[in-house]
């Protein structure tokens, strides 16, 4: 509710002019909504970081394990018998061009662009597919060549954590594509802008940690 007038000065023509005085405590339950107006958005940008934060949690164990296994490899093919540096570099590119292209849609989607957009995420999603069709194939080879997840602990280890990586990808895809469905149905709305923004994030997630493991994995196993 509101009070009565406060006082009522004369303007320059003669006209009374009033001020009403609010009640600090009439819309107390407005105001408590208006300081969690912005919660959604909010608690969905703190829980995903909380996601984020578990998958390193993962990935740190998934290095660690491998650091400790990567070596044993019970008299079978070591890391420079079996590693194509060259397929897995081209591989890296595929990835890392993904990461760019996807930059190019968050730019487009601020300029409210929906189609451009959309095209920039579906050049993205074939940059990951090309991406993990080239990891399908070193698995393919691998395996045809005995060299499986059973032969060694460095060859377990070794598929967790670039196959987990690899899930991670197939996931991310398919979170971008049914993305695409709903910006083609709806707009950059503030939901898909929302989401939009948490696949971003997770995307260049993925990218950081696949130069680690090419780094750790790949480089350091032909090279080291």
């Amino acid at each position: 509710m509101t009070s009565t007038t406060a006082f009522t000065p004369i303007g320059p023509n003669g006209e009374r002019i009033y001020y009403v005085a609010e009640d600090p405590h009439a819309h107390h339950g407005d105001g408590h909504a208006h300081g969690y107006a912005h919660s959604p958005n909010n608690t969905t940008g703190l829980g995903f970081w909380v996601y984020l934060m578990t998958d390193c949690l993962i990935f740190a164990i998934l290095f660690a394990m491998y650091a400790i296994l990567g070596r044993n490899y019970a008299a079978g093919p070591s890391p420079a018998d079996l590693f194509e540096l060259p397929l897995i570099l081209v591989n890296t590119f595929m990835l890392l061009f993904s990461s760019i292209t996807f930059g190019f849609a968050m730019l487009q989607s601020y300029k409210g662009n929906v189609k451009g957009t959309i095209n920039w995420l579906l050049v993205t999603a074939a940059f990951g597919l090309a991406f993990l069709a080239i990891e399908l194939y070193e698995f393919h080879h691998l395996i045809h060549v005995g060299a499986t997840p059973y032969r060694s602990a460095f060859l377990s280890s070794f598929f967790t954590l670039v196959g987990t990586h690899g899930l991670h990808v197939t996931f991310g895809i398919i979170w971008l594509l049914t993305l695409v469905f709903q910006l083609r149905k709806h707009g950059l709305i503030e939901a898909n802008n929302r989401r939009l923004m948490c696949l971003s994030m997770f995307w260049h997630f993925l990218d950081l940690i696949w130069i680690c493991v090419f780094s750790f994995v790949y480089l350091m196993g032909v090279l080291g």
